[in-house]
């Protein structure tokens, strides 16, 4: 194996991965019907069958260390109580008073560009595309279904808010990712992200005005409690000022909880139940990404980093080279994967190297990785997020491409922040 080229057959664990969660959905119409967690354990142990010159027990103890690395296991907790505070904040009721909240000062005639701006704040503040899509794509249908407003607009609305917030949110798996993988901090990266994608919200909904002007309806606007936002409020304050993401989730847990048992949305019980809830809803993503992690070890060990290095960085000549290379890496493994989460996770650590060679700040490299896999992701018409919204309607998801304006918008954002090298900072030395 040369040294500097590494090898490519190494990778093969990773491309089994890919192949079984394409192949199957190519396959039987559904991109979600092989388990992705039976398909990275098939992956794993492709791994471990690799490279006979190592003994199986070396094997092991190395994914082992893939699957425990700091790193990893940080993502893992931070994974687990973001589940935790979505779960419990949720039913307490700050979804439902978040929603109605924000209709009741959307003005009638503005509904549509208000849907995008309340999907923008309630992804933000849940941490989660596909809650924020369950939640207000009935309400999308029922101002399509009042107005000559086409059910595709609305849906492609939704999703286009819902992304914003998953690109964004200091509790997105998709962010915690980005962060993890790259080492950089939470809020480091919201500020270089929000700056990159803020003009693309602002042309969302310049269009979306001027395509319903003149279109106006009554939403009913059921009961809200502006306490039960708090907790999101909080969130949000306390991850911008830099507080550590485990204060800031632990607080927002316990604020949920606080106000629960105020207003009898909790008993003890209750509230306990949904704090277990949420982490064993994010069980999926955790193990996931540890099981990732072991495969990604062992594919290092074996040379497949360094042959993807090699490979995809050896016509890069520049900084802006290798930071368009970090999004087409994420971009293609989104395209193939059909989850952002899992391909910021398979990509980041291939990101990091690449960042660290050409000298790319890692706020940006982590802003890199979440924007252009939410873009994709919001263009997927196989989606979890356009397969739902399209449910609730009635509609294809295919259809709904044709209104997808913020997806696109945010990733010419993100090629024009490449090109001039925006935002402009001091590059943070490499630690």
């Amino acid at each position: 194996m040369d040294s500097q080229k590494g090898s490519l057959l190494a990778l093969l664990p990773l491309v089994i991965f890919i192949a079984l969660f394409l192949g199957a959905g190519i396959i039987t119409g559904d991109f979600y019907a092989f388990p992705v967690l039976a398909a990275i354990l098939i992956a794993a142990i492709v791994a471990l069958v690799m490279n006979r010159k190592e003994s199986l027990s070396t094997k092991i103890e190395l994914f082992a260390k893939g699957t425990g690395h700091t790193d990893i296991i940080i993502m893992v907790f931070i994974f687990l109580l973001a589940g935790a505070f979505s779960e419990s904040a949720s039913r307490m009721g700050a979804v439902d008073s978040t929603v109605n909240l924000s209709l009741s000062f959307i003005p009638e005639n503005m509904l549509i560009a208000g849907l995008f701006i309340i999907a923008a704040f309630v992804s933000l503040s849940m941490g989660t595309s596909m809650g924020t899509i369950a939640a207000l794509a009935p309400i999308g249908l029922g101002i399509s279904t009042q107005t000559d407003i086409s059910s595709t607009l609305a849906m492609a609305t939704v999703i286009g808010g819902a992304m914003f917030g998953d690109n964004l949110s200091f509790i997105s798996d998709t962010t915690i990712a980005a962060v993890r993988t790259q080492q950089t901090e939470m809020k480091d990266k919201f500020k270089v992200n929000f700056f990159i994608v803020l003009p693309a919200a602002i042309v969302t909904v310049i269009i979306l005005l001027i395509m319903t002007q003149g279109n106006q309806t009554t939403v009913n606007v059921g009961d809200f409690d502006a306490i039960k936002i708090i907790p999101y409020l909080g969130v949000l304050i306390g991850a911008l000022i830099g507080l550590n993401v485990f204060v800031v989730l632990l607080g927002g847990i316990l604020l949920s909880g606080i106000i629960g048992f105020i207003d009898g949305s909790f008993t003890f019980s209750s509230y306990l139940q949904s704090i277990t809830e949420g982490m064993l809803g994010m069980g999926e993503t955790a193990f996931l990404a540890m099981l990732i992690g072991g495969v990604v070890e062992i594919i290092r060990h074996n040379g497949g980093i360094q042959a993807l290095l090699y490979y995809m960085t050896r016509n890069v000549r520049s900084h802006k080279g290798a930071q368009l290379a970090m999004a087409g890496l994420v971009s293609s493994t989104n395209l193939s994967t059909a989850n952002n989460t899992i391909s910021i996770i398979i990509a980041g650590p291939l990101a990091k190297n690449i960042a660290d060679k050409y000298e790319v700040d890692r706020r940006k490299s982590a802003s890199i990785l979440d924007i252009f896999s939410c873009a994709v992701q919001g263009l997927l018409p196989y989606g979890a997020q356009m397969l739902v919204a399209a449910e609730v309607a009635g509609i294809s998801p295919v259809s709904i491409l044709s209104y997808a304006f913020y997806p696109i918008l945010i990733a010419i954002c993100g090629i024009i922040a490449i090109y001039l090298d925006f935002p402009k900072f001091t590059r943070k030395k490499v630690a």
